[in-house]
């Protein structure tokens, strides 16, 4: 069985791709029974759970039916309605209720009407199989092409984008991917997680920490690393115990996460003077929690955020931010989708600079007298 365990691609998503190829190519006829699931957990080598996700998910996809108390069988395809005639997009987003992919489903609606164009939005409402069973529904029914913003935490495209790719089937990629190859648009992380510790060094601060991600986010260790690349310019000592982060994936809610780690900071012996944070949300949990426990913003602790979302301005404390332009990266994303579609050649990453927001929350409009201010740099008026 083409299992391999050495790849990153989840092993229920492999033993999918094997049972298409094998319908595709005749091996498993319509109506065909398939084996027990006992039987093709021990042919795959894999668990019990892991057969029944798979199986579950080419059930919902229509590949295979079951029968209580019968099997599992190949199922025939059904010719769906095909809606290619009506020039038709796929925008395929992890959660509308953040105000980054709202915003982006915002603009990649404006532009694509403007053309002539529909859109179809699914909501992955944060679960990966969901996410493939849209991507899939939408080739099914005759999309043009499809925006996508994966849920996947990997650097690398997974695979259902990688079939996409060598398929030719036009798609963007607006969530962050490393690959060279694969459609992109999207913002500079590690510069724009650069240019916001950059800012806390030119406001005099010299233990500056890193809030993080939970584990495993490539976005995360992204910024990272310009946060590190600042310090290392300014000749600052990267200390690991200023870096807080959550060793668990099973908290996705940023605020949640920083709220969390406000108690970890708390807790430290030797404390930062200001942190870098990974995105807008976490800064606010973190704020949250710190000011429950006594600290003041920015007198005791100065923060800088990602992202600027709307309630970064309107928070007790107004956040600065890197700015993420989300509206550019809605709008190039379509434009690039569109370009795709009709056959011509764009470039096929664009990556859009962010800028720095000058808000309360870094200490830049603390009266001079004060430590930080000695430090202010020229342009620091927020």
């Amino acid at each position: 069985m083409p299992i391999n365990f050495q790849d990153s691609t989840p092993l229920y998503i492999q033993i999918i791709q094997d049972i298409k190829d094998k319908i595709a190519k005749g091996n498993l006829a319509v109506g065909e029974q398939l084996s027990s699931h006992k039987e093709l957990a021990t042919e795959y080598d894999v668990s019990l759970i892991t057969i029944k996700s798979a199986l579950s998910t080419l059930i919902d996809d229509g590949y295979l039916y079951s029968r209580v108390g019968k099997g599992t069988f190949v199922a025939k395809r059904i010719n769906k309605t095909n809606i290619s005639r009506h020039d038709s997009i796929g925008l395929v987003l992890q959660d509308l209720k953040n105000p980054f992919f709202s915003l982006i489903a915002h603009m990649v609606e404006e532009t694509a009407y403007s053309k002539g164009y529909n859109i179809l939005l699914s909501n992955s409402s944060s679960q990966i199989k969901k996410e493939e069973g849209q991507i899939n529904h939408f080739k099914n029914i005759g999309v043009k092409g499809m925006i996508i913003a994966t849920l996947r935490k990997e650097p690398h495209a997974p695979q259902i984008i990688r079939d996409l790719h060598e398929e030719g089937f036009p798609y963007v990629m607006v969530s962050y991917v490393a690959d060279d190859d694969i459609w992109h648009v999207g913002a500079d992380h590690k510069g724009g997680a650069k240019m916001g510790t950059q800012h806390l060094i030119e406001l005099g601060y010299k233990k500056i920490g890193y809030i993080n991600s939970p584990t495993n986010n490539s976005l995360g260790e992204l910024r990272f690393q310009g946060y590190k690349v600042a310090l290392k310019n300014a000749g600052l000592e990267f200390n690991a115990n200023f870096t807080l982060q959550l060793a668990t994936e099973g908290v996705t809610d940023g605020y949640k996460v920083g709220y969390k780690l406000g108690d970890i900071f708390d807790a430290l012996e030797d404390k930062p003077e200001a942190f870098f944070v990974y995105n807008d949300y976490s800064a606010l949990g973190f704020i949250k929690r710190i000011q429950e426990l006594g600290y003041t913003v920015p007198d005791d602790i100065a923060i800088v955020g990602f992202d600027d979302i709307d309630q970064a301005k309107y928070s007790n404390v107004p956040l600065t931010t890197i700015h993420q332009p989300i509206e550019k990266i809605g709008a190039s994303a379509i434009d690039k989708l569109l370009e795709i579609i009709e056959g011509e050649k764009p470039e096929v990453r664009s990556i859009l600079q962010p800028h720095l927001i000058v808000r309360e929350s870094c200490g830049a409009n603390l009266k001079s007298g004060t430590k930080k201010s000695e430090h202010l740099s020229t342009t620091g008026t927020g």
